[in-house]
């Protein structure tokens, strides 16, 4: 089993592709996935959690003032400034403006700290990034709904981010405590094992996320090329603008983990918070944005080489 765990997670990027491709063929799947995408999410971060352990996650404390920084850059100051450039030209409520600047003032994806290991980079930069925004997103959301009434509610907005929040907590603590009673010392062949895992999950996942894609396949295909190239070129574009300014400013060794984070975002929290996602062109938008998502392993692989 972990021989054929570790095969996997040698292929993972290919596993990944599997997901967006099964998502697509296979609807009736992802409809009936698509009510159990929270714990999912949660499972996938449990996994990681395991994978790190408390002691690594402890050892990038004296970095958390450069963490702090680069959480406010991604999800405070960029969705502000999304605003005012589409506020520029007229456009602040427009289906793209109102999709864009949701993804920018969401946290990391879940699987960030994965997508790094796939790429042959250390996961618990993009898990710092994944826990610090997660947390203070109740605090950053605050400005960005006040100064963009169309995003909606920012008291259900609030409460859902605090909600997963405590989730995330909770399930972070629980991992923890799991890997320091059943594992404290991983062998080698467990954590590539246990990449092979996380890979499987991101792949299910994935098929659940697509669910409004493929019917846009025969109804609506102009509108379902829009939505992709805007996916397509906000998160892979955001990628290699942060990576290229984080090797600047920053640690080589970290800017590809941070700037996989850039790119990749939870934007699937604001379906139970904000009444603007509650219209088909932005689960469109999700459905799309699953795409540079998952491709990123592929994709960006030249750019940020391995660590």
């Amino acid at each position: 089993m972990l021989e054929a765990l570790g095969l996997i997670a040698r292929y993972g990027r290919f596993v990944l592709v599997g997901g967006l491709g099964a998502g697509l063929v296979l609807p009736g799947v992802a409809l009936a996935l698509r009510p159990w995408l929270s714990e999912l999410v949660l499972l996938l971060l449990f996994l990681t959690a395991f994978r790190v352990g408390l002691p690594a996650a402890l050892e990038g404390l004296n970095q958390t003032r450069n963490t702090l920084g680069v959480v406010l850059a991604y999800q405070l100051a960029l969705p502000l400034l999304c605003i005012a450039v589409f506020a520029g030209f007229g456009l602040a409520q427009s289906p793209v403006a109102i999709a864009l600047t949701l993804m920018l003032s969401a946290p990391s994806v879940t699987a960030s700290p994965n997508m790094a290991v796939l790429l042959g980079h250390s996961p618990e930069p993009g898990f710092r990034l994944l826990i610090l925004g997660t947390l203070i997103l109740p605090l950053t959301i605050i400005p960005i709904f006040w100064v963009s009434p169309a995003l909606g509610s920012l008291p259900e907005a609030i409460h859902a981010a605090l909600r997963l929040g405590l989730s995330i907590c909770a399930t972070i603590a629980l991992a923890f405590i799991l890997r320091a009673v059943l594992r404290p010392d991983m062998h080698r062949s467990e954590i590539h094992a246990l990449d092979g895992l996380t890979s499987l999950a991101l792949a299910v996942i994935v098929v659940g996320l697509m669910s409004a894609v493929a019917p846009a396949l025969l109804t609506a295909p102009r509108t379902l090329a829009k939505w992709l190239v805007v996916a397509l070129v906000a998160n892979l574009g955001i990628q290699t603008l942060a990576y290229l300014g984080l090797r600047r400013i920053g640690d080589a060794r970290t800017a590809a983990p941070m700037a996989l984070v850039a790119g990749n975002r939870n934007v699937a929290l604001f379906l139970v918070a904000s009444t603007a996602t509650q219209t088909d062109e932005f689960l469109l938008f999700l459905g799309c944005y699953q795409f540079p998502m998952y491709l990123t392993p592929i994709l960006m692989r030249r750019l940020f080489g391995r660590g």
